[in-house]
């Protein structure tokens, strides 16, 4: 004799499957968008050590044998950015250990002897300095 909630059961098994087979598509997608995202963030690292003007320059780069290792970071980017440095040498300045800003010059506070000053500017400079007193 046959269960009549065989049918129902076999439904319900098959739509179970069917939103496993999904979740598992969107998980492997979000991994791969994930790992993507990563690369793009240690080239971006890289790349600012390595000097470039221009992060877009980065999109010249195939990512599609980039891979990252155990430790999440992407083998060979060193590698890579110094391939792309050899061959488009205008995306880069000058070497920067991890800031794209450039200090600020040094130059010493530069004051005005009186003795180097017209009469004018010593009357001002006098009266300037007497007032904050």
């Amino acid at each position: 004799m046959t269960d009549p909630t065989e049918p129902a059961s076999h439904a319900m098994l098959e739509d179970v499957r069917s939103r496993a087979e999904t979740a598992e598509r969107a998980l492997a997608d979000l991994q791969a968008d994930t790992e993507t995202r990563l690369v793009r963030a240690e080239l971006k690292v890289e790349a600012i050590r390595a000097g470039i003007v221009d992060l877009d320059g980065l999109k010249l780069l195939d990512l599609s044998t980039v891979k990252l290792n155990a430790h999440g970071e992407v083998d060979g980017a060193a590698a890579l950015l110094a391939t792309l440095k050899r061959n488009k040498p205008w995306l880069f300045a000058g070497h920067s250990s991890s800031s794209i800003a450039a200090p600020p010059p040094v130059a010493p506070a530069s004051t005005k002897k009186a003795t180097e000053m017209s009469d004018a500017e010593y009357r001002a400079a006098r009266a300037a300095l007497l007032k904050r007193r």
